[in-house]
């Protein structure tokens, strides 16, 4: 399943100072391939990092070539990996990638 949308958090001093919601522009149809990696890239390129519970090999290469750390998490709610994150302690498991 891919992702409908992305939670956007502004950080400052360790805690969250601003948060927004930002569709997937670049889903497609759900199956692997079918996205639209530019466009994705380009609805979030203000951002700095990707926290995700899962995503393909294809999208997290996409993310660094453009100068955005994606980590691969396996905290599937968003705060609790939020918090890790934040204390330094969400682990990036690439071994998830498919």
């Amino acid at each position: 399943m891919k992702a409908l949308g992305f939670m956007i958090f502004d950080i400052t001093d360790d805690k969250i100072t601003n948060k927004e919601y930002r569709e997937n522009i670049g889903k497609n149809s759900g199956e692997c391939g079918s996205c639209n990696h530019s466009i994705m890239i380009k609805n979030i390129q203000d951002c700095k990092i990707v926290i995700s519970y899962g995503m393909g090999q294809r999208i997290y290469d996409d993310l660094i070539n453009a100068g955005i750390i994606p980590i691969v998490t396996d905290e599937k709610n968003v705060e609790k990996a939020l918090n890790q994150f934040i204390k330094n302690n969400l682990k990036n498991m690439i071994n998830k990638l498919h």
